[in-house]
């Protein structure tokens, strides 16, 4: 299995070190080229690879970090994403219900990530937050995640384990996932909610 965080401002560290801890293997991009990334990457580790657009969006699990208004230019790198999952880390904080034909934002990204399976996740946490090991207290950091593929948020609750947070599902992208999308200049109830699950 490959992985590909798409975005590597705030929200694409602190993913990339959740990635490095484990010494899990993934690839970088952005609009700058992997030679601006290089100094940044190495510097959370050796794990992090840069890469261009175009050879980032070859993994199999992809994290879409970058500002929602954002996510139709990334949706064009392929023709299709058939086969692939898209992780959904954009929040439209300020973009009208109006601008989104009344759906979700993340029902908007998946209308454009034509064949992908999509899930929202990892964007309720501020990046200072998420960049933190996720094993606190005696126990996980929760991630939030939603998806209208059931086999799809099994995946990658999987994954979410595998890099330390404790994975909590809450349906679909209409019913559960509102509580982690933003409405117009409103968030969703669950944004910002730092909690952890037990061990």
């Amino acid at each position: 299995m490959s992985y590909a965080i798409i975005g590597f401002g705030k929200i694409g560290h602190a993913l990339a070190k959740a990635f490095a801890r484990k010494g899990i293997d993934v690839a970088v991009a952005a609009t700058r080229s992997p030679e601006n990334l290089a100094a940044d990457a190495a510097a959370i580790g050796p794990t992090i690879i840069p890469k261009t657009l175009t050879d980032a969006v070859s993994a199999d699990i992809i994290f879409l970090a970058v500002r929602f208004e954002s996510h139709l230019d990334i949706a064009k790198a392929l023709p299709t994403w058939k086969g692939k999952t898209v992780i959904d880390v954009t929040n439209a904080y300020g973009v009208s219900p109006e601008e989104l034909g009344g759906e979700p934002s993340s029902k908007v990204v998946a209308q454009a990530f034509t064949g992908a399976r999509l899930v929202k996740g990892f964007n309720h946490l501020g990046s200072n937050v998420l960049e933190q090991d996720p094993t606190v207290q005696g126990g996980k950091r929760v991630v939030f995640l939603a998806s209208d593929d059931d086999a799809a948020a099994e995946e990658i609750g999987s994954l979410a384990e595998t890099l330390g947070f404790a994975p909590i599902k809450l349906g679909g992208l209409s019913a559960g996932g509102l509580l982690v999308q933003a409405r117009g200049n409103s968030w969703g109830q669950l944004i910002f909610k730092d909690l952890v699950k037990p061990d």
